[in-house]
């Protein structure tokens, strides 16, 4: 009897390794490559192309922070009571439209700038936004792998203005708006560390492509770490709607994410990233998804996410910029102390612009 159990015992699992087998069968693409569904080869043509022709070869560089960028002012057009359709393109389809709301301030480079590629590929404007911010994020070491999911229609009709939050809106008012499309405090701190890849070119236009941390080509924790320093000057003229003083030269600070470090509902999260990569990966790639189908379910759409390349790894350590030292540090959490951390050596740091494309 024991035997005869343990021959249908094999024999299950042997039946079940059989089943998980032909599930997890991988569809192989013209060219070799292969993907957990065959309607997801479409893509690897779309990859290759951006890579060398948008992103310079596979560079964390100015068209990677735009594309991710434009993620966001695409897909957070979207609200329960005023209407838009989310991350549909609607901000490609009817540029003339949302390119002149005052929050998409410059967006209108990166969005004719990808205008021929979706062209090219007969892709719907608002899958190729996602699916370009999702392969630029991927040059970025350090970065988490991000989702992507096919089959979103084009929008049908522009998103409505005063739908993005701007860097000079109050926290209360930003939490609002994050609020009316599901996302928690928490949330709209992890979707903060796109900032970490980041630069700003029309906060102050005398300064184009001026990083929000020391390390832009690097998707780590030091903008959690540098926001959280005390101000000291202006990287540039000053007095600009919507920023604050820096630490740094050559780093901007946005007021949105001055506060957000400082305020009550937010300060404990936002200090959690400081020394926890892992935690900011996790955080991040999760409230991007969300972000990501805005205006979708999730389950119409195809999961097509191995497609993405894998990140390289972190460079460096968290750490606080040479000529800092921790009571530089404005400590805003209640709960837990800011983490105790080591100055680099050297000369005072000072962050270059990112050069453009």
């Amino acid at each position: 009897m024991a035997f005869k159990h343990l021959a249908s015992f094999v024999l299950f699992a042997c039946t079940i390794s059989a089943v998980r087998g032909a599930v997890m069968k991988r569809a192989t693409c013209a060219d070799g490559r292969t993907t957990a569904n065959a309607a997801c080869c479409v893509l690897f043509p779309i990859l290759d192309d951006i890579q060398e022709n948008l992103f310079d070869g596979g560079e964390c560089g100015e068209e990677v922070h735009e594309s991710l960028r434009l993620t966001f002012h695409d897909a957070i057009g979207i609200s329960p009571t005023k209407g838009g359709g989310g991350a549909d393109g609607s901000i490609v389809i009817f540029d003339e439209i949302e390119t002149a709301f005052h929050a998409n301030g410059g967006i209108d480079d990166i969005v004719d700038v990808q205008k021929p590629f979706i062209a090219k590929h007969g892709i719907t404007a608002g899958d190729f936004i996602q699916f370009a911010g999702a392969v630029g994020v991927s040059n970025c070491a350090g970065a988490p792998r991000l989702n992507f999911f096919l089959g979103r229609p084009n929008a049908t009709k522009a998103s409505p203005d005063l739908l993005v939050p701007e860097p000079f809106d109050s926290i209360t008012n930003i939490l609002a708006r994050f609020k009316e499309v599901g996302f928690s405090p928490a949330e709209v701190v992890a979707l903060l560390g796109s900032h970490t890849i980041a630069a700003a070119d029309h906060v102050d236009e005398t300064i184009p492509g001026t990083p929000f941390d020391s390390t832009p080509g690097v998707f780590d924790t030091q903008l959690f770490i540098e926001v959280q320093l005390r101000g000291t000057l202006f990287p540039g003229t000053g007095g600009n709607q919507g920023e604050v003083q820096s630490p740094l030269r050559g780093e901007i600070r946005l007021q949105s994410d001055h506060d957000l470090a400082r305020d009550s509902r937010t300060a404990c999260e936002w200090q959690s990233f400081a020394n926890n990569q892992a935690k900011l990966q996790s955080a991040f790639k999760a409230a991007m998804l969300k972000l990501s189908i805005l205006g979708h379910k999730q389950s119409d759409l195809i999961d097509c996410s191995d497609v993405i390349p894998v990140p390289k790894p972190v460079i460096g350590k968290p750490h606080l910029p040479a000529g800092s030292k921790q009571s530089d540090i404005e400590q805003a959490c209640a709960s837990a102390p800011f983490p105790s951390l080591t100055a680099d050596a050297g000369p005072t740091t000072s962050v270059p612009p990112v050069p453009p494309s």
